[in-house]
């Protein structure tokens, strides 16, 4: 177990603050580790920057159990073993007391047995497949009933969608999220043939061939709709191909899941507008709360055109909840602070609140958002803080599975057969 413990009252006396006795070791150390280089840095770069913020922040407000917090950065840089290999470095090396990172399932599912390894902690900050409840893990964005149902749902019930093009890039989220998506679909009878299936590697660049293929599943008149796991910079190539074979929103309506305010600044947005995105923020939201954190972050980052999006609000929330669950354990030990975070409440940008499960996935709303001519997103759907699950309703193998670190102490529990269920990481 990584854990760091000291008495320190001597130390609080001599730099004049008040003698308590508490169970960290100064300073205390956030690990941050994102892509700043290869084909995911267009998305997490950003989420280093934001940690970097939210530190700073909690440090000039007193810092936490009478330390400063310090930041310990490294740069997998899109290469997935790299992930594991510099998550073991952050826990045995720099000694970070909790972990703040990954984008991709790939990279999550690398670094995983680590954490489980010794004892670390982890918060991920993306949406994701679910099928997976580590108990070292706290999964901060979307599950697939946060996200990707709730926009099928969307196509179905408010654009009349007829025929799907599932595209996504090639590695695990897409890949179950689709699987997921396919088995819903059919549930909603939406026929086999109605759903086209297409993987493509990262950073993939010649999208003219299967932009005409979305196309020609729409010769007969159907209306078809394309829900889009396509991550990284390979998104650039995808909506250039779009224009460059005039398909607007009004004739296939793209709604993507890894897409934000940050890739779109990207864009040329002009050619876009009326494409969706599904998130559980857009910077757009109207809340005292949301104006505040968009001036913090451009006051942080020194430049006015810097945007907002969803994986930083979900590092907001659950560094704050991390921070809070600390100060209620009195202690950075992990299983200490894993057992205080159960229950956590933290408002969330958009109003209302967010709670994290014992399942160690949070409850959000779901919103849906078309994009903008300024690259932003007018939300045009909005829920109530729905409860992350964990394991899908909509997979045979995993309808039966239930977690709960409290109760059960067990992320994959067969309610069938009442046994815990040992899960494996293959990706």
């Amino acid at each position: 177990m990584i854990t760091k413990t000291l008495f320190f009252t001597t130390a609080l006396c001599a730099v004049g603050l008040p003698a308590l006795a508490q169970d960290a070791d100064c300073p205390i150390k956030v690990g941050v580790l994102h892509s700043l280089s290869g084909t995911m840095a267009i998305s997490e770069t950003t989420l280093k920057d934001v940690m970097e913020m939210l530190v700073e922040k909690q440090n000039a407000d007193g810092g936490l159990l009478g330390c400063q917090i310090e930041t310990v950065v490294v740069d997998p840089a899109s290469d997935w073993p790299r992930f594991a290999e510099l998550g073991r470095q952050l826990l045995t090396e720099d000694e970070v007391d909790v972990i703040f990172g990954s984008w991709t399932s790939v990279s999550r599912k690398s670094v995983l047995p680590v954490l489980e390894e010794l004892n670390g902690l982890m918060f991920y900050p993306v949406q994701y497949e679910g099928e997976e409840s580590s108990k070292n893990v706290f999964y901060t964005g979307a599950a697939p009933n946060q996200q990707a149902i709730p926009a099928v749902d969307y196509f179905l019930e408010e654009l009349g969608v007829d025929k799907f093009a599932l595209l996504g890039t090639d590695y695990v989220y897409p890949r179950t999220t689709n699987n997921i998506l396919e088995s819903y679909l059919k549930e909603q009878g939406i026929a086999e043939e109605d759903i086209f299936v297409n993987y493509t590697p990262f950073g993939h660049s010649d999208w003219s061939t299967i932009v005409s293929d979305v196309i020609e599943l729409g010769s007969d008149g159907s209306q078809v709709g394309v829900i889009s796991t396509i991550n990284g910079d390979a998104n650039v190539g995808f909506y250039k191909e779009l224009a460059a074979q005039e398909v607007s929103a009004d004739d296939i309506p793209v709604v993507a899941f890894s897409v934000g305010e940050e890739e779109l600044s990207g864009f040329d947005t002009a050619e876009l507008v009326g494409h969706l995105a599904a998130w559980n923020y857009f910077q757009s939201a109207e809340s005292p709360a949301n104006e505040e954190f968009i001036a913090s972050w451009k006051a942080f980052i020194g430049d006015e055109n810097r945007v907002t999006n969803d994986p930083m609000e979900a590092h907001y929330i659950g560094f704050n909840m991390w921070v809070n669950a600390v100060e209620q354990a009195g202690t950075t030990d992990v299983d200490a602070v894993r057992e205080a975070m159960w229950g956590q409440e933290y408002p969330n940008l958009t109003g209302g609140t967010a709670v994290m499960g014992t399942n160690h996935h949070l409850s959000k709303p779901v919103l849906i958002g078309e994009i903008t001519a300024d690259g932003q997103f007018d939300i045009i759907s909005s829920t109530d803080p729905v409860p992350g699950d964990a394991w899908t309703d909509y997979l045979p193998d995993s309808a039966v599975l239930e977690s709960d670190w409290s109760a059960l102490d067990c992320g994959m529990y067969n309610t069938e057969t009442e046994t815990c269920v040992q899960q494996t990481s293959n990706y």
